[in-house]
């Protein structure tokens, strides 16, 4: 039995991540903003903020953990100020980082992400490709790895990143893609749909973090399904499993990609500068480090696993719309202005 840290425990990830954990007979302390729906004898679970330094060397000093997962972040989503979200990403993984020295930690795993970057490539992305964040989200995670390269000193750090994560009870912005096939309505891609977007199967996402720190391999990874198709197919594949009368269909690229970027600034759409660039570009990580490295393989593509999290909402729909205090992750994303869309499709 380990002694296991975990930032953000209680969020889609993190819950899954404790849950392996305990399954695994390890003894885990959550520290998250939300309570966590996990009850275990193995489970500590507190709620609290990782900016708050004596909270985490109380819980950390002393304790004898043997790696810190840090998978806590807040997301650019809502009304949330981008003040409150670089404090919380950027100077909460400092102060983290700090204690984590100071406690003797000798493994922090990072959940860091694609929004690195924000723009398409016509190649996989490697991981020495310099990054380019377009907004704050993205920005805030590059931050962070430039932070936990700062104490490679002080313990091994290991850095993946990482695209959509996706399993049963993934909701947030794929919570509006997923009422409009419930409803049958049409579900749209931007261009012609042949652009191919990569997905990362949470368990899979989990299984690389354990390798990643049972092994003592620090560095940086891309992570990412194998097989990666277009996104006209991947929601052909959800539509069609799913019996619904949904089906796909094209919006032009430059006038959609305006529309999106003038109702963010409106404050009338969950989609942000990210999604505008990306709605309708390739973005896949080349997998091969992980691959050669940790012996680390993915088990579903992009449309299993899709339709794994669209079945999770079609059984749930009515318990979700009525979820309040969990993690953007857990629930729908307002759509917005995207309602419009809903009503003539």
């Amino acid at each position: 039995m380990a002694r296991v840290f975990v930032t953000g425990g209680s969020g889609f990830l993190g819950s899954l991540l404790l849950a392996q954990l305990l399954a695994d007979g390890h003894a885990v302390t959550n520290l998250d903003l939300l309570p966590s729906a996990i009850a275990h004898p193995n489970l500590d679970s507190v709620v609290g903020d990782i900016r708050d330094r004596p909270r985490l060397d109380a819980l950390m000093r002393g304790a004898g953990h043997d790696v810190v997962f840090h998978c806590a972040a807040l997301l650019a989503h809502g009304s949330l100020s981008p003040k409150e979200l670089w404090s919380a990403n950027v100077e909460g993984t400092r102060i983290l980082a700090r204690a984590v020295a100071s406690a003797g930690i000798p493994s922090l795993v990072y959940i860091s992400s694609n929004c690195l970057w924000g723009r398409g490539f016509d190649r996989p992305v490697r991981e020495d490709d310099p990054p380019e964040p377009c907004e704050i989200y993205g920005a805030s995670k590059c931050e962070g790895e430039k932070i936990l390269a700062e104490h490679a000193a002080d313990f091994t750090t290991t850095i993946i990143r990482s695209p959509t994560i996706m399993d049963e009870g993934r909701l947030g912005l794929l919570g509006i893609l997923f009422e409009f096939i419930a409803e049958g309505r049409r579900v749209w891609v931007v261009g012609d749909g042949s652009n191919r977007y990569q997905f990362i199967y949470a368990r899979d996402l989990i299984a690389a973090m354990l390798l990643a720190w049972q092994q003592g391999k620090g560095g940086t990874f891309g992570i990412g399904s194998d097989d990666v198709g277009t996104m006209r197919d991947s929601y052909a594949y959800v539509i069609d499993r799913a019996g619904s009368a949904s089906r796909v269909a094209s919006l032009p690229r430059l006038p959609t990609t305006v529309a999106m970027t003038v109702a963010h600034r409106l404050k009338l759409s969950p989609l942000g500068p990210y999604h505008a660039r990306m709605i309708g570009s390739d973005f896949v990580f080349d997998t091969g480090r992980i691959k050669a490295e940790l012996g680390w393989r993915p088990t579903l593509t992009n449309r299993e696993m899709l339709f794994r999290a669209y079945r999770y909402f079609a059984a749930n729909r009515d318990e979700i719309a009525a979820r309040r205090g969990v993690s953007a992750h857990r629930q729908a994303a307002d759509m917005g202005v995207i309602r419009l869309l809903k009503w003539v499709s």
